[in-house]
């Protein structure tokens, strides 16, 4: 849903009461830029101040370097900055979950700490939610200094990712959205290790708007999303959020089945009406190669079903709190 409410449409939803709004970022070896992102988050605060109150909550997530002791720094000067320190390196998505996790705001912000999305727009966000809206989220219109490669990529992935899960996922976003209450609360019910938020936020419902705004450069430091956990992240969402590969690959089979029974009666037909040699060992090599591939692939996707189930019954804690400030 991307149109805006009216006012008298939003009436019921608005408050004089000051909302608290927490803003939950999750860090991993950010040292070269989470000062300005401190910095920059303060300021949004300051400016916000008559509207709404606000508190940020990071995650370290088992950063090697020195994020985790100048968030503390922070943390000790203001009551208003909260630390979330993780015991290892969880990854980003369970990252943002334990941030989620100790969020106790009206409305809960997810921006990264890398700075390519402005925080300044939270309060643009803030804003459209007052108007009766429980997600708020980022969609990207420019994507400045990312390759042609990521870019192309990053669209391919999404349009395929349409085209096989059940629920409509919002193309060229991340997870920069600002919810409700009540969508975090749903998303801390659903307790799956393999999380794709960018698409539990859509499958959760309630009103959405789509907010556009352009992207910027990293400030500092790489990026955390190489192409390995890119394609880590891609299949995981596929596999998330649809079955649809693995009647692919039935459909598949069924299709090699009736090539390899078609061409074994084209043969069987030459054997009996015809004098005609036909050489077998190309064929037959060619055959098992081909045969032999096809059921490694299948087997593969199968078994990246199998073992996404053999990781949720083990019911293992999502991630391992380290130490926690101000929470």
């Amino acid at each position: 849903m991307s149109e805006r409410k009216s006012a008298g449409d939003a009436a019921d939803t608005t408050s004089s009461e000051q909302k608290l709004i927490s803003v939950v970022i999750p860090v991993f070896n950010e040292e070269l830029c989470v000062v300005e992102t401190l910095q920059r988050l303060n300021a949004l605060r300051d400016g916000m101040a008559k509207r709404a109150d606000l508190e940020f909550v990071l995650v370290n997530d088992g950063s090697s370097d020195t994020t985790g002791q100048i968030i503390a720094a922070e943390a000790a000067l203001n009551t208003h900055v909260k630390l979330v320190e993780l015991s290892r390196n969880f990854g980003h998505q369970i990252a943002v979950t334990a941030g989620l996790d100790a969020a106790r705001g009206d409305y809960i912000a997810i921006i990264d700490g890398d700075l390519q999305d402005p925080p300044e727009l939270i309060e643009q966000m803030y804003e459209i939610a007052l108007e009766g809206y429980d997600v708020v989220y980022g969609q990207r219109r420019e994507r400045v200094g990312d390759t042609w490669f990521k870019k192309a990529s990053a669209s391919a992935f999404y349009r395929l990712l349409n085209s096989l899960s059940d629920t409509p996922i919002p193309n060229d976003t991340g997870d920069f959205r600002l919810i409700s209450r009540r969508v975090a609360i749903v998303l801390s019910d659903m307790r799956e290790r393999n999380r794709f938020l960018r698409g539990m936020v859509p499958w959760v419902g309630f009103t959405s708007y789509a907010f556009k705004y352009d992207r910027d450069q990293r400030r500092a430091g790489t990026t955390k999303y190489p192409l390995r956990k890119m394609l880590g992240l891609a299949t995981n969402a596929i596999t998330s959020f649809s079955s649809k590969p693995l009647l692919l690959v039935i459909r598949l089979g069924l299709f090699m089945l009736g090539i390899g029974a078609f061409s074994g009666v084209g043969l069987l037909c030459l054997k009996l009406f015809t004098t005609s040699v036909v050489p077998g060992i190309t064929s037959i090599l060619i055959s098992i190669l081909v045969f032999n591939g096809l059921q490694i692939v299948i087997i593969g996707v199968v078994g990246t079903y199998v073992a996404k189930m053999f990781d949720e019954i083990k019911g293992r804690p999502l991630y391992v709190v380290k130490r926690t400030i101000n929470i």
